[in-house]
């Protein structure tokens, strides 16, 4: 019972640096939380996975010519983007992925999502394409198209994706 309030907490703090609602997780019984810890027992990447059946493609908008990779991944953080209207069948949505600042872009993230693929279904490893992303900030789709080696990865919405028939 106590680790289920540290890690509560440690879900506050992570929605609260993602910029979210406090809003409540569908079904505990349904989640898996990783923690990434430090060598020094610190909490410094989680990762929230839960069961979904759908998600929906992002569409990918091209990117204009830009003279520098700078100028390219700011625009990446400020363009709009949307998604497909078409469900297609997923497994596994992740509400929340989220790495300490200082720790970034050093693949912690990247390790807790092939964690997640090895331990999500016991006996089965899932492939990229049965995972979808909930509501990306715009680092997370960043994030999320580079591991995915697209900006067309699947996406779904945490407060309403799973129920859908």
């Amino acid at each position: 019972m106590e680790d289920d309030l540290e890690v509560e907490e440690i879900r506050e703090m992570v929605d609260n640096d993602l910029g979210f609602q406090q809003a409540p997780l569908m079904c505990y019984s349904r989640t898996k939380t990783l923690l990434f810890i430090s060598n020094d027992k610190k909490v410094i990447g989680c990762l929230i996975a839960e069961h979904i059946q759908w998600g929906y493609r992002v569409i990918e908008e091209k990117v204009p010519e830009v003279s520098s990779e700078n100028e390219k991944v700011i625009f990446e953080r400020q363009k709009a983007w949307c998604c497909s209207t078409s469900p297609e069948p997923a497994i596994c949505g992740i509400s929340r992925i989220w790495v300490f600042s200082m720790m970034r872009r050093k693949k912690i993230a990247s390790r807790m999502i092939e964690c997640l693929r090895s331990n999500f279904i016991y006996g089965s490893y899932l492939s990229k394409e049965e995972i979808a992303f909930s509501d990306p900030t715009p680092d997370g789709k960043l994030f999320a198209t580079q591991y995915c080696g697209t900006g067309q990865f699947l996406v779904y919405n945490f407060l309403n994706g799973q129920h859908q028939a």
